[in-house]
């Protein structure tokens, strides 16, 4: 708290040894010797995967090993039209690359925005340069909000007060001296000071921590965990069903070799939901690539996951809901304080702070400082504390003691001034209470017994955006809590003038208890005089009542709160330590970019969603084809070139523009439980009534060419059902949706009808009859599968997955 002269010896005896770095900093020369001994800062910057990583993801998998054995053998066997399939999936992964390498581009450039660029003194100049070029020795310049970058030894403080609690759980902030040891990953949340760099790159205490925590990655998701079960379950069914269909097709029957082979690798190719994984990593790639678009930088991949499940946004007030900057509309005196001298003293007080606040920088600006006093102490501002101080020699030789902070807590709870402070509260306004300290600043309580001189009202500026932002929240089922270290009355009626109803509480009279806080949090929805601890509580009260927590926040007071919270979301004009823990960035400062957030994590896993039912409806009646075929020793119905036209048309073509469409309903939890749940009935309705077609077309189809007739009649049935599938599972309709689902009916007539298409894929229907008994079949199935889907829906009370019964306008 003392000031300090920065040329003041360091103690001699403290017990860390101390670099003998000049307060100038290094100079050039020191600085380019360090260079070329590779003591620089050469942590790697945060990035994505690099490419050949990205190509080696999407191309060297499983699946890709299995349907690329098979694709070779169909090369060997068969004519091309068998063959398609593996052109596919290279026309697949190829997209999954250049989609990921879009998304590795946008963060990259956003995260060079982003980057903090630390102040360090060189040859008595101090000049902002970029992490990696600190090197060893250095001398960083620190304030409010920074966030050390490398290890070093303090070197100057002036009231720097340091926050640990990344690296060790203690929330507490440390009182750093000149020559106590400070640490990467720590930030500074009071004060000022300078410290020299002891230990860079790789060295550093958290550089592997903060390397590994920032990386670009699709783990820990449940969306790829819960694909990745099923795709395990799928593997299970899949070998089993595989062998009996090689052994049917191959010895049982006696079929040509070559058509046995393309028979037996049309049974297994269509088991295979590979386009489900490549689909999901596109669908996570362009989501960073829009969110990109609108300057929001997405830290770790899953965040966009995590946005589709927030149901509670908890909102800070300074920096979300108002703009940073503040003015001063009114300095009211008390008791008689001379008014002359109160504009003294809030000018050297505005002076004596290296670091100042919104509020005091306002208060700097209406008060200029008359450069007649002289600071012998100080104390910065903290949000624990919710006051700053400082001691002055005045010209005359007499030394005065002030504070400056939240009248509720420098007055006591009867003083007569709080209801003047209650009634500027209640219009909006934030004030501030100047009063002389009787104690001294290093005292155990400094404010008690303090004078009340002056109160200094503020007005805060409302972020344009902010009630439209609050309004989608409304609309979208997303409760709002304000959580605000200001005076609750203060904050309640700036969240009323932005529309945002409920009760405004005081955060010191909550339930100590997390049950008690939490009950308090599901009623209220304003919430004053926070401290930053109470913050974390809050946020693990709301959790544990089922709550996903949306935490945002641009202060250094906000930081353990968004590194607790489900989805942490920082301003890009915050300071470095938010930025550090959140895993979205607003890069241009705009709530009103929160919407646009929240709406791309629900499009991403509520499309998701909808189009693994289809993967998994196509693998589901695939395997009890196979099943069927085996028992019922028959030749495989299809062959390869069948299935590619028929997963291209019912599954990716519209799963493809599904997945990238507009979609608002927050998701849900038990991914696998709630696809499974309709994809078993849908398919297994699918491949009995294409398995019916098939027996009763070999019994009405007797003579030369009857397989390609029975395998016609077949496909048939499987495409109508498969888009009954699909008209389902694009429900509720819009005008794009149905014109989708009747493009790749037409497209499949279209192939009926053009004699060139006939031959290529194989496919012509005989007769009258049997076409007639195939739709007739195909019919009967697809009101089967209406039962089936509105059963699911009750009997599971989920609504994830669209009924036939929309729940919205089924035309817009």
């Amino acid at each position: 708290m003392t000031h300090i002269d920065a040329g003041a010896e360091l103690d001699p005896v403290h017990p860390v040894a101390l670099p003998r770095s000049p307060v100038a900093g290094l100079s050039p020369a020191e600085v380019a010797e360090r260079v070329a001994r590779g003591q620089v800062n050469d942590v790697p910057v945060r990035s994505s995967r690099s490419l050949g990583e990205i190509v080696r993801a999407n191309v060297l998998t499983r699946f890709n090993a299995i349907i690329g054995v098979l694709w070779l053998i169909m090369l060997c066997v068969a004519p091309i039209q068998d063959s398609l399939f593996g052109f596919v999936i290279l026309a697949n992964t190829g997209i999954g690359i250049v989609q990921e390498w879009r998304a590795k581009q946008t963060l990259d450039s956003l995260a060079v925005i982003g980057e903090a660029r630390p102040t360090v003194r060189r040859g008595g100049r101090a000049t902002e340069v970029a992490t990696h070029e600190i090197v060893l020795d250095d001398l960083i310049e620190i304030g409010p909000g920074d966030k050390i970058v490398v290890d070093g030894v303090c070197a100057e403080a002036e009231g720097l007060e340091i926050d640990e609690s990344l690296l060790t759980g203690e929330a507490d902030p440390v009182v750093k001296r000149p020559g106590d040891p400070v640490l990467s990953g720590s930030f500074v949340v009071a004060g000022g000071g300078a410290f020299t760099a002891t230990k860079v790159g790789r060295e550093a205490y958290a550089a592997q921590l903060a390397e590994e925590a920032s990386r670009f990655t699709l783990a820990h998701s449940e969306l790829r965990t819960g694909i990745s079960t099923i795709l395990k379950y799928v593997t299970w069914m899949m070998v089993p069903a595989a062998i009996g269909l090689v052994v049917t097709q191959l010895v049982v029957k006696n079929n040509g070799f070559k058509d046995a082979v393309a028979r037996t690798v049309g049974g297994i190719v269509p088991m295979v939901p590979e386009g489900l994984v490549l689909l999901t990593s596109v669908a996570f790639a362009i989501g960073v690539i829009r969110l990109g678009r609108k300057q929001c930088l997405v830290q770790e991949l899953p965040a966009i996951e995590g946005l589709a499940r927030v149901d509670t946004v908890c909102l800070d007030k300074t920096g979300t809901l108002t703009e940073g900057g503040m003015d001063v509309t009114e300095l009211r005196t008390l008791d008689g304080a001379d008014e002359t001298y109160v504009r003294k003293v809030l000018g050297s007080l505005g002076e004596s702070d290296p670091c100042p606040n919104a509020s005091l920088q306002a208060i700097i600006a209406a008060y200029p400082d008359s450069e007649e006093w002289r600071c012998v102490e100080s104390l910065p501002f903290s949000s624990a504390r919710k006051y700053s101080g400082a001691a002055f020699s005045e010209g005359d030789g007499e030394t005065s003691t002030w504070l400056l902070g939240a009248p509720d807590v420098l007055l006591a709870p009867e003083d007569p001034a709080l209801a003047e402070t209650e009634r500027l509260n209640q219009q909006g306004l934030r004030v501030l209470l100047l009063a002389r300290a009787t104690r001294d600043l290093d005292a155990a309580e400094p404010a008690r017994n303090a004078t009340p001189t002056a109160l200094v009202v503020l007005e805060q500026r409302l972020r344009p955006d902010a009630a439209d932002t609050l309004r989608y929240f409304a609309e979208q089922d997303v409760r709002a809590k304000v959580i605000s270290g200001d005076n609750a009355v203060s904050v309640g009626a700036v969240a009323a003038k932005l529309g945002l109803d409920g009760t405004a509480a005081d955060a010191r009279h909550l339930p100590g208890d997390r049950a008690g806080m939490a009950q308090a949090l599901d009623e209220g929805t304003v919430f004053g005089r926070v401290t930053p601890r109470q913050k974390r509580e809050m946020v693990g009260a709301l959790q544990s009542h089922g709550h996903t927590v949306a935490m945002t926040g641009d202060g250094v007071n906000d930081v353990l709160a968004l590194k607790d919270a489900d989805i942490g979301v920082a301003m890009g004009s915050g300071s470095e330590a938010t930025r550090a823990v959140a895993q979205i960035v607003l890069m241009n400062n705009s709530f009103a970019g929160l919407p646009a957030v929240v709406a791309e994590g629900r499009r991403v896993i509520g499309n998701i969603t909808r189009v693994a039912t289809l993967f998994l409806v196509k693998t589901v009646y695939s395997v009890l084809l196979a099943v069927l075929v085996v028992c019922w020793q028959v030749e495989y119905p299809f062959l390869p070139r069948h299935l590619t036209l028929l997963s291209t048309l019912t599954i990716g073509v519209p799963a493809f523009f599904l997945a990238l469409a507009p979609n608002k309903e927050r998701a849900r939890p038990h991914f696998v439980r709630r696809v499974m749940r309709y994809a078993i009935p849908g398919g297994a309705v699918a491949g009995a009534a294409t398995f019916v077609t098939y027996l009763v077309a070999r019994h009405y189809y007797t003579g030369p060419g009857g397989l390609d007739a029975e395998t016609s009649a077949a496909t048939l049935t499987l495409f109508l059902v498969s888009l009954w599938i699909l008209a389902i599972i694009a429900r509720p309709y819009t005008w794009w949706r149905v014109t989708l689902v009747a493009a790749m009916g037409v497209a499949f007539l279209l192939v009926l009808a053009v004699p060139a298409l006939q031959d290529f894929f194989a496919l012509q229907l005989v007769g009258v009859t049997m076409p007639w008994t195939a739709v007739g079949i195909a019919v009967v199935a697809a009101a089967a599968l209406e039962f089936l889907w509105k059963w699911a829906g009750r009997r599971f009370s989920d609504q994830s997955v669209p009924t036939s019964r929309p729940r919205s306008r089924p035309w817009r």
